[in-house]
């Protein structure tokens, strides 16, 4: 088979970056866009924020106890949407096959181009100065070949760095790689994992792919594939998205409908964040609860028309989180999801690759 050439393009710091660079003031500054001091979530946060501990999706409350003078910025999501396309426009300039994953990061298939270019690791570096020079923004890119060890090498040299796993170096790479670096392993699996003796690749790798489906279910087949650098899955430009969701597991069961109220009102703010990236229009809102014995319910209700702002996310959770879903064994885990999404724009030509050098 023909060995594909991959690249994964993410943004650096995207939100906080376009702050920074329309506010002169914040350069330099620990900002995080989303929230206040009180209440809500990080949507994103500067790299200066970031050596303070404070992330993505985490309160505000807390983001501002690690960082003092903390700067807290409203989203601006029409703004990040024009940059968004800018950055998408250069992607295009040397391959249809690009898959967005949201608006500041994406999957681009360069087996084949539109300009010739000889090496997929020149053309991940044309991208980033075209980004730069368009944008006055940095972005990270991974070279490989295929989607999962381009992702995991986008991440190697963070922030604003390019890094290559060429396949004849991608089972060692592996072997060494701890095993909460890979994409698609949280941190209860990666926890779950460590208790199994599996603390790298190399550990995972020894492990049957019944053993793993046994002690993960189904997802034990992707571990089973990815620790050996197997990932067949088409860059899509037409990939159709289904849901956005986002849900918490609680460090002891949850008992009272407040504290339902509160979790699942921040969890909005996580999963609308996420919406918000994305060109999604959803009219369905669900709520996930899981109880203390794991069993698991969902409800959901349709709007007439799609969610544009995060009050009517919220007040719809608010509709569907009754006394009703409280049960004595309490609940560890809820979630907030929005699907049922209208049609987007026509799906992109597919074009036939023919093979580069790395």
């Amino acid at each position: 088979m023909e060995t594909r050439k991959i690249i994964h393009i993410d943004m650096d710091a995207f939100y906080a970056s376009v702050e920074q660079r329309d506010n002169p003031e914040l350069k330099g500054r620990p900002i995080a866009v989303g929230g206040n001091k009180e209440r809500g979530v990080v949507a994103a946060a500067s790299y200066e924020a970031r050596k303070f501990g404070v992330k993505s999706a985490m309160p505000s409350a807390i983001a501002a106890r690690r960082c003092p003078g903390l700067i807290f910025v409203k989203p601006r999501f029409e703004r990040y949407r024009e940059v968004s396309k800018i950055i998408h426009q250069i992607f295009h300039e040397y391959t249809d096959l690009v898959e967005p994953l949201s608006l500041d990061e994406a999957y681009l298939d360069v087996t084949s181009t539109k300009i010739g270019r000889p090496s997929a690791t020149l053309i991940a570096r044309e991208i980033r100065q075209k980004i730069y020079e368009r944008t006055e923004l940095t972005a990270s890119a991974g070279i490989s070949y295929c989607k999962f060890l381009a992702k995991t090498a986008s991440d190697v040299n963070k922030p604003n760095g390019l890094f290559v796993i060429l396949p004849q170096d991608a089972q060692e790479y592996l072997r060494k790689m701890p095993i909460h670096q890979f994409h698609g392993i949280g941190k209860a699996t990666a926890e779950k994992m460590k208790v199994a003796g599996i603390f790298t690749g190399g550990d995972l790798r020894k492990k049957s792919l019944e053993d793993l489906v046994r002690r993960f279910g189904k997802s034990g087949s992707y571990y089973f594939s990815i620790c050996r650098g197997v990932d067949n899955r088409p860059v899509t430009p037409d990939r159709e998205r289904k849901s956005i969701s986002a849900e918490r597991t609680f460090d002891h069961n949850i008992m009272k409908l407040s504290e339902v109220q509160s979790e699942l009102d921040r969890i909005a703010e996580i999963t609308f964040s996420r919406y918000e990236k994305t060109e999604a229009q959803g009219k369905t809102v669900t709520v996930k609860v899981k109880y203390g014995d794991f069993k698991q319910i969902t409800k959901s209700h349709s709007l007439e028309s799609a969610i544009t702002e995060i009050g009517q996310l919220k007040s719809q959770l608010n509709q569907l989180a009754t006394d009703e879903i409280l049960r004595p064994e309490g609940i560890r885990l809820l979630g907030v999801g929005i699907s049922n999404f209208l049609e987007t724009q026509p799906k992109p030509a597919f074009h036939k690759q023919l093979t580069l050098k790395f």
